[in-house]
């Protein structure tokens, strides 16, 4: 339906669209013409009566109105969204006879294209007058990027309407059962109540505590089969290395909380401890054992480019356990910081990390969040069971089968089991496309349909929902805001290739108020 639409709006106005360069070149001729320019930016997912006169209004104060738009990459307004994709939302906007160019930003923010294009006037709407209202923090910066090229910001006065309310309610891209879910969940909490719990985790001092694992990407075309062997052969484009493990853990609570600290082991032989350091954010304090006769585990993963689909891993691994002075290494370390601590996150791969000496010392925690992951160096060796009284267990519906030895038994009947056995407060279970369910203190169950609309790569997906969530269940949060949180997590997290980038407070924010309008 969408490549039906491009085709019908492409004839119209597509030779106002430029490259910004082209039209940065364009804005100088006219500049030298005397001509005033005015600029607008946004996404314009859904094109509608307030969009068309706030470009009325911006259009009366000059000569030349362009438009730039936010590319697909950067739109944060939630899982579903951009409805429409660039090149679509470019070409609806160039239909319009009162806009003189359009261009497709090339930053996730105006800042750099405002000083590209020069314009004398940057237009925003009326609900930008008050900053303290941009959870995105772009506004004073664009606006000091107007000045700086001479011109300023102008605000414009018309009613405005939401294009995030107009598609949640006319074209929503959720399943039927997500609708239903977000609809009553609408009637209970505001978007600023939702923002205002996540401001709260930002004081919370948190240790998180597993494996580095480095995920590298081999992306390559498919050429065919050898001509002389029973093998695919490939033609190598690219590789990328993400910061994946306890690393991706780190990364997605520090834009959360201001106080992070990680402890983890790298490889003696070849540590990348320089890449490992360049990865983390800056409010991280990362405190490492060395292991010997051991690499930094890397899980390389060969990709067919075109469809992003995994052919083969291979894991660069030494997955022995620590030696006995590695584990009083890693065991003093654990003494020292977790008491300080008021939540501990434990994502343990099952690599050789971690053993029931550092089991019992968890035992201190203030709070204790713990996720065990089976994959396929471990899987049959490697389960919960071995952490008891934790406050928080975030686990697969295949993990939790695999730990109750049960593949048909109602899964609320095993997280309750589960939960009374190792005399775990919470327990979260994510189940992928049916979404997560969620046993409180209470032992009252509370379940959300997922939020995924598009899936590129699961790799990741738990560890962003077990950082996010573990701050919930530790902020008391109701059952309903955490169960919301950790599905909007996963939603965005399943849009990222790996661990590419992790879940910042900023999209997520945004995600929230686009998803509840």
């Amino acid at each position: 339906m969408i490549t039906e639409l491009t085709k019908k709006v492409s004839a119209h106005g597509s030779s106002k669209i430029k490259d910004l360069d082209a039209l940065a070149a364009i804005l100088r001729s006219l500049r030298l013409a005397g001509k005033k320019i005015i600029h607008c930016h946004g996404v314009f997912d859904l094109l509608h009566a307030g969009h068309v006169c706030h470009f009325e209004e911006a259009k009366k104060m000059g000569d030349i109105l362009i438009v730039t738009l936010t590319p697909d990459i950067y739109v944060n307004k939630g899982p579903h969204r951009p409805a429409f994709p660039q090149q679509l939302r470019a070409r609806v906007i160039a239909a319009l006879e009162i806009v003189d160019y359009v261009a497709i930003n090339r930053w996730p923010a105006a800042t750099k294209t405002i000083e590209l294009l020069r314009p004398d006037i940057y237009v925003k709407g009326p609900d930008y007058r008050d900053a303290t209202n941009d959870v995105t923090g772009n506004i004073e910066p664009e606006a000091q990027a107007v000045r700086s090229v001479g011109g300023k910001i102008e605000y414009t006065d018309g009613v405005t309407f939401s294009s995030s309310n107009l598609l949640n309610r006319h074209w929503s891209m959720f399943t039927p059962e997500a609708q239903a879910y977000l609809e009553n969940f609408r009637q209970k909490y505001s978007a600023d109540e939702i923002r205002q719990y996540l401001e709260s985790l930002r004081s919370l001092k948190v240790l998180v505590v597993g494996e580095t694992i480095l995920d590298e990407y081999i992306y390559g075309d498919t050429i065919g089969k050898s001509a002389k062997e029973s093998v695919l052969a490939m033609r190598y484009l690219s590789r990328d290395l993400h910061a994946g493990g306890i690393l991706a853990v780190a990364n997605h609570i520090a834009d959360f909380c201001d106080n992070v600290k990680l402890v983890t082991y790298l490889g003696a032989t070849d540590s990348r401890e320089e890449f490992v350091r360049s990865r983390l954010k800056s409010n991280i304090e990362p405190f490492f054992v060395f292991k010997s006769v051991s690499p930094t585990i890397v899980k390389r993963r060969y990709i067919e480019n075109y469809s992003v689909s995994k052919l083969l891993e291979i894991y660069e691994m030494n997955d022995e356990t620590l030696n006995k002075e590695e584990e009083a290494n890693f065991c003093e370390l654990l003494d020292k910081h977790i008491v300080g601590s008021d939540v501990v996150v434990v994502a343990d791969y099952g690599h050789g990390l971690i053993d029931l000496r550092a089991v019992n010392l968890f035992s201190q925690a203030r709070f204790l969040a713990v996720n065990t992951q089976i994959n396929a160096a471990n899987i049959g060796f490697h389960a919960i069971s071995k952490y008891k009284h934790a406050d928080y267990v975030c686990i697969h519906e295949g993990e939790l089968r695999l730990d109750c030895r049960s593949r048909k038994e109602d899964v609320k009947k095993l997280t309750m089991d589960l939960a009374e056995r190792l005399e775990c407060d919470s327990v979260m279970v994510t189940m992928g496309s049916r979404g997560t369910l969620f046993c409180d203190k209470g032992r009252a169950f509370s379940a959300c349909p997922s939020f995924a609309v598009k899936v590129i790569d699961r790799i990741g997906a738990g560890d962003a929902v077990l950082a996010l969530t573990s701050l919930c269940v530790r902020q008391n949060f109701p059952a309903d805001v955490t169960n919301f949180i950790g599905n909007l997590v996963g939603a965005q997290a399943v849009m990222i290739v790996g661990n590419k980038t992790s879940i910042g407070r900023v999209p997520l924010m945004k995600a929230v108020g686009s998803i509840l309008q």
